[in-house]
């Protein structure tokens, strides 16, 4: 009975070393409204948001914390490297992006899981 035990145990062990952990809802590539794609991946305790495509390729444009589908920290206008306050909620593929400066003046932006 133990040498089962101990074989089940070790096998258990095994498979929670070896399984990926769970990517968050945020972390992907997705389609900007503008059409360029902008890759979200983890980055220490943060979200990093660093577009791949277009003009801005590689220019990173915003770092948000959360879990779960809401986020917030700050987003970076790429043209002219102003950053803001910002916010982000995943509902299945739809990513609402928003910045805004002083709290008042806003921008959103939907973005689509690719």
């Amino acid at each position: 009975m133990k040498k089962i035990i101990s074989t089940v145990f070790a096998a258990g062990l095994v498979l929670s070393v070896n399984a990926p952990a769970f990517a968050d809802v945020i972390e992907g590539n997705w389609k900007t409204e503008s059409g360029e794609t902008a890759a979200i991946s983890k980055c220490g305790g943060s979200f990093c948001i660093k577009l791949k495509t277009g003009k801005y390729a590689g220019k990173s444009i915003g770092k948000m914390k959360g879990a779960g589908g809401s986020y917030t920290g700050t987003v970076t206008d790429p043209a002219d490297n102003k950053q803001y306050s910002g916010s982000a909620k995943v509902g299945g593929s739809n990513l609402k992006l928003k910045g805004c400066a002083l709290k008042i003046f806003c921008k959103t932006q939907n973005w689509k899981k690719i």
